[in-house]
């Protein structure tokens, strides 16, 4: 491997359109503290060539790098050696690009993680090689699995501390297999690193000859993107009622998933109207299909009742409406969650008052043990049940995060007090549930029945 493989030659027309067409990942790195994820990622930026001269901060006493620094740009942590919010940093390879979220390892930022974790396609987690997996371990992967992160790199850090040791990287393999085992990750990669030598993460190492797999930037290169929008069902939440002139009226928005084509028939939630796209508007001009992330104006052939917050589906692919459901909420507020309380939903951009009845559990995020509680604090997680004041199309997380998420806003000081993740949208009394699939197929079946063709 080479330097030159990390930027690309030719005409400045030529590395634009190499580098539009790439393909992007968003990763996370977590772990407990001082496990070097700061390190790593200053690690990344320096050997991948994306940093200038002047960012480079000396060490004081040993005048190397401080590759922690690169990252930790708040001047409390660089006073306390920590980590506190999160810092997000871009690079890129021949191959890919990247956005990397460096996420605080301490328990009392937990929210400030779950941010970072909210919109990362993989996770890097850290174990230090002489301190061995510690419970900030365990409570990072238990957070990123509630989030929907399936796949997950564990970098054996500081191998240089343990003399390179391949019994101390199989014993903490073993260890994270046996945690994970309760998990849902689908795959789990582990590589041997020494982010402050530089081992095994851009260049690979002469000093453990047996490891043979990838460098961590050769795996991260290789995951599968499994928040790809383009390959989901097609969910287009309406910004705006596009009125430009008499005759014109469009509906603005961004694809949150999949795509839509002209001609393609849509379904209007929650009102459950029908119609379909006579045009697809963009700054371009007019096109014949828009695919996630695409902020485009939709036409409809038919004039029919549409407005902000909004959801068009795909008729084939159906999304649930409802007024109540069950998610999980990370509570990001200091003061505690109050049942019955009235809140503000915010989920794609529809705002929607809701309360919370009951809590069903708390979830220990370091045993992942479910217990019985009536409220929830800072920084805890729990599975709860929400009503809903006007029916809303929703889709579980796990289906689709950008219809399956959101935040809650108290109505009082207008501060978000945590975020959620709908696990159940057939939860609640079935009056207040309608699928309108499943009923436009049983009107079907009256009409065919009393009045047959």
């Amino acid at each position: 491997m080479c330097v030159e493989e990390y930027s690309s030659a030719g005409s400045i027309e030529t590395r634009l359109d190499q580098h539009e067409s790439k393909d992007m990942l968003r990763f996370l790195t977590c772990g407990s503290v001082d496990d070097g994820k700061s390190t790593l990622m200053g690690r990344l930026l320096f050997d991948t060539k994306v940093l200038h001269e002047d960012q480079l901060v000396p060490d004081r006493t040993t005048d190397k790098i401080d590759l922690a620094q690169l990252v930790d740009g708040l001047e409390s942590e660089r006073e306390q050696g920590i980590t506190i919010d999160v810092a997000y940093r871009y690079f890129s390879t021949q191959h890919r690009k990247f956005i990397m979220a460096d996420a605080p390892g301490h328990e009392q930022y937990t929210r400030n993680m779950i941010t970072a974790a909210s919109t990362a396609d993989a996770a890097v987690v850290l174990v230090d090689a002489y301190k061995g997996m510690r419970p900030q371990t365990r409570r990072h992967s238990i957070v990123a699995d509630l989030l929907g992160i399936c796949r997950v790199v564990v970098a054996v850090n500081k191998m240089d501390v343990v003399g390179f040791s391949q019994e101390v990287f199989d014993n903490i393999c073993a260890e994270y297999r046996s945690m994970a085992g309760k998990l849902g990750f689908l795959d789990i990669i582990f590589v041997p690193v020494s982010a402050l030598e530089g081992d095994n993460v851009v260049w690979p190492s002469t000093r453990m000859p047996w490891y043979s797999g990838k460098t961590l930037i050769r795996i991260l290169e290789a995951l599968p993107n499994e928040q790809d929008g383009h390959t989901g069902e097609f969910r287009f939440p309406v910004q705006y009622v596009n009125r430009h002139g008499r005759d014109f009226r469009g509906y603005s928005g961004t694809v949150a998933s999949g795509r839509v084509r002209k001609g393609d028939t849509v379904t209007v939630l929650p009102s459950g109207l029908r119609s379909r796209i006579a045009d697809i508007v963009s700054y371009e001009g007019s096109l014949d299909e828009a695919v996630a992330p695409m902020a485009v104006t939709l036409l409809l052939q038919d004039d029919i009742d549409v407005g902000r917050g909004d959801l068009f589906v795909h008729v084939n692919a159906p999304c649930r409406v409802t007024q109540s459901c069950t998610a999980h909420l990370i509570w990001m507020a200091g003061e505690a969650l109050r049942l019955r309380h009235r809140y503000l939903m915010k989920l794609c951009v529809r705002d929607v008052p809701v309360r919370i009845p009951y809590i069903e559990c708390r979830i220990d995020i370091n045993t992942q043990e479910e217990i019985p509680e009536s409220t929830l604090t800072l920084n805890e997680i729990g599975r709860c049940y929400l009503e809903l004041e006007v029916p809303v199309a929703m889709d579980s997380y796990w289906k689709s995060r950008q219809t399956g998420s959101f935040i809650l806003i108290d109505l009082v000081s207008n501060a978000t007090v945590a975020a959620g993740m709908v696990i159940d949208t057939h939860a609640g009394e079935s009056r207040r549930t309608v699928d309108y699939v499943a009923f436009e197929k049983e009107l079907e079946t009256l009409v065919q029945k009393y009045f047959p063709h």
